[in-house]
C-alpha cells in the first residue's frame, strides 16, 4: 500500500461565506454491518481481503487502450447498458440502452438500505456501485463474468426489476468493499463515500496498449476533526485497497456540506475529483501527489466530466457552466444558463450535456467553441433531472429523481425517444455507461 504525500498545490483562497444550493442527496437510513453471505468480500480495512470474484477478468483482455489518447480496442467492448441506483431502495438497475428495458436488478450491500449512489462502469462494461452508507460493490455485466459460487452449474443472477436476489446471493455480484466513513449521527450519510471513478489499469512504458487490471478510485469526507479527504485505489478484481490519499485542511472554513462529490479518471491516469461545492482537486496517478484547486465559495461546483482533452468541465448550482484550464490555473466560464445545474456527461461529437434543475430541463454546451448552446431542452413530465450519461449509440440519458424515471434523448434532435420508468428515486450522477472512460482512453474507438 502506498500513500500519497498531503500536499495543496494551489494558493489557498480566504473564503468567508458559502451559499449552499440544490440541496443534499444523503439518505438517513440506516446501515447494517458489511458482508454478505455466500459472496466474496474484499475487507474492511488497508490490509485488503480475499479475493473477490474468482474467475473475474477486469483486466484488458477486451480492452486494450493507450495512455497517450491512441485507439486501442479492439472494437469488442460494447457499452450497451446504463447501470442506474434506486437510492432508497438500496438497488441498482441494469438497463439495455437499445432497446430501453431494464434487464436486471441488484442489491448493493447488506442491510435495510445501504445508500447506493454513484456508479462507475469500466472498459469491461463491469460497474462498481459506491454505497454512500460507505461500501462499493462490483457487479459483472455479462453472464460470462459472473462466478458460480455454490458449484451448482448454474449461474442465480436477477432476470429483472421484479427478480431481485437477496444480498449475498446474486452470482454476477463479485466483490464489496467496506469504507470507513464520517458518521456523527447513525445513518446520516451525509458526509459519506461519493466519487467512484476507474483508470485503464497501470500502462507498460514500452507498450501504451499494454496495461495491467483496471483500478478503482473512491473517496469520502473524514470529518471536521482531523478534516481530512480521503481517497483509496482499489484493485480492480479483488477489491483491495492499493493506495491512499489524503488531503488535509479540506475544508477551509467550518461547512455543513462540503465534501469530495464527483470524480473521473483522464488518460494520463489522474483523478480528477470535484469537491461540493467550491474544491477541485487532482490526484496524480503515477505519484499520487495531490494538487487542490479552489473556486470561490458562491461558485457552488456540482457537476463534472472530462473533455476528450482531459480537462474537467463543470456545471454549477448557480447556472453557470465552466471549465478548468490547468496551465492558468485558472476557472473559465463557458456561461449561464440559469437554475441549478446538476449532472455533466461530454460526447465524442464534442458536446457536453448538463442536467438542469429550476427550472428542470436538459442543457447543451459546445466544449470547442466554449459555448452554452441550448439552455433549455425539455424533458415531458420532468421533476428533478439529477445525472447525465452517453451510451454506446451517442444517445444522451437523463436520470430524473424526481420523477422516478429515465430518459433517452436524441443528441442532435433533442427528442426524448424513450423514457424507463419504475425506478426508485434513482441518484446516480457518474459516468453511468463507461462513455466518459471510453472518451479518456478510447478516443477513436
Amino acid at each position: 500500500m502506498r500513500r500519497g504525500a498531503p500536499w495543496l498545490g494551489s494558493a489557498v483562497l480566504a473564503v468567508a461565506t458559502m451559499m449552499i444550493a440544490c440541496g443534499d442527496d444523503a439518505s438517513g437510513d440506516d446501515l447494517s454491518s458489511a458482508g454478505g453471505i455466500g459472496l466474496s468480500t474484499a475487507g474492511d480495512g488497508m490490509d485488503g481481503g480475499t479475493n473477490g470474484g474468482g474467475g473475474d477478468t477486469a483486466g484488458n483482455a477486451d480492452d486494450d487502450s493507450g495512455g497517450d489518447g491512441q485507439a486501442c480496442n479492439d472494437g469488442s467492448v460494447d457499452f450497451t447498458f446504463i447501470w442506474i441506483a434506486n437510492s432508497p431502495e438500496g438497488t441498482v438497475s441494469k438497463i439495455d440502452t437499445r432497446t430501453a428495458v431494464e434487464v436486471a436488478r441488484y442489491r448493493t450491500g447488506p442491510g435495510d438500505n445501504p445508500d447506493p449512489s454513484r456508479t462507475a462502469v469500466e472498459l469491461t462494461g463491469d460497474v462498481a456501485v459506491l454505497n454512500r452508507a460507505g461500501s462499493v460493490t462490483k457487479i459483472a455485466a455479462l453472464l460470462e463474468r459472473c462466478v458460480d459460487q455454490n458449484g451448482n452449474g448454474t449461474i442465480e443472477t436477477s432476470s429483472g426489476p421484479d427478480d431481485v436476489l437477496e444480498w449475498g446471493a446474486d452470482e454476477c455480484v463479485l466483490w464489496h468493499q467496506t469504507l470507513p466513513h464520517y458518521e456523527p449521527t447513525p445513518g446520516d450519510h451525509v458526509w459519506g463515500a461519493r466519487p467512484v471513478a476507474w483508470d485503464a489499469g497501470e500502462p507498460n512504458p514500452e507498450d501504451s496498449c499494454d496495461r495491467g487490471p483496471a483500478r478503482l478510485w473512491v473517496g469520502w469526507y473524514e470529518g471536521l476533526d482531523p478534516n481530512l479527504a480521503v481517497f483509496w485505489r482499489l484493485d480492480g478484481t479483488t477489491g483491495q485497497t492499493l493506495d491512499e490519499v489524503e488531503v488535509p485542511e479540506w475544508t477551509i472554513v467550518p461547512l455543513d456540506s462540503t465534501r469530495p462529490y464527483g470524480g473521473a479518471v483522464d488518460r494520463d491516469g489522474n483523478f480528477w475529483v470535484l469537491g461540493k461545492p467550491y474544491q477541485l482537486l487532482r490526484i496524480d496517478g503515477e505519484t499520487l501527489e495531490p494538487e487542490l484547486h479552489l473556486a470561490a465559495a458562491a461558485d457552488d461546483l456540482y457537476g463534472i466530466a472530462l473533455d476528450a482533452q482531459g480537462r474537467p468541465w463543470l456545471g454549477q448550482c448557480d447556472g453557470r457552466v465552466r471549465w478548468y484550464d490547468e496551465e492558468a490555473d485558472a476557472f473559465k466560464n463557458v456561461g449561464d444558463a440559469g437554475g441549478c445545474l446538476r449532472g455533466l456527461a461530454i460526447d465524442g461529437a464534442g458536446r457536453a450535456w448538463i442536467a438542469g434543475n429550476d427550472p428542470c430541463r436538459l442543457v447543451e454546451a459546445d466544449v470547442d467553441g466554449s459555448t452554452i448552446v441550448d439552455d433549455n431542452i425539455p424533458l415531458p413530465g420532468c421533476v428533478e433531472p439529477v445525472g447525465v450519461s452517453i451510451d454506446v449509440d451517442g444517445m444522451v440519458w437523463v436520470v430524473d429523481r424526481g420523477a422516478d424515471l429515465a430518459y433517452k434523448v436524441d443528441p442532435d434532435t433533442h427528442a426524448v425517444v424513450s423514457q424507463v420508468t419504475g425506478l426508485v428515486s434513482p441518484y446516480t450522477y457518474s459516468d453511468m455507461t463507461g462513455a466518459g472512460l471510453s472518451l479518456q482512453f478510447n478516443p477513436e474507438g
